[in-house]
C-alpha cells in the first residue's frame, strides 16, 4: 500500500484511552514543531514502531 491510499478504522476505545491518546498527540506536537499532528500519524507512528519492535523480537527467538 502506497502512503497516500488510506482506509478509516472506526473504533470503540475507553475514555481513559482516548485521554491518553491526546496527551500522546500533545506530546507529540511539542517535539515537532512544524504544524498540525493529528491522531491518525501518531497511530500510525507507534503501530510502525511496535511492528519494527515485534519483528526484532521474533528474529531474536528463532535464533533460539
Amino acid at each position: 500500500m502506497s502512503e497516500n491510499e488510506r482506509i478509516q478504522l472506526n473504533v470503540r476505545i475507553t475514555k481513559e484511552t482516548s485521554l491518553m491518546l491526546d496527551e500522546i498527540v500533545e506530546y507529540y506536537q511539542q517535539g515537532i514543531k512544524l504544524g498540525r499532528i493529528y491522531k491518525g500519524d501518531v497511530l500510525t507512528d507507534i503501530i510502525e514502531k511496535s511492528y519494527e519492535v515485534m519483528n526484532k523480537q521474533k528474529k531474536s527467538n528463532r535464533r533460539f
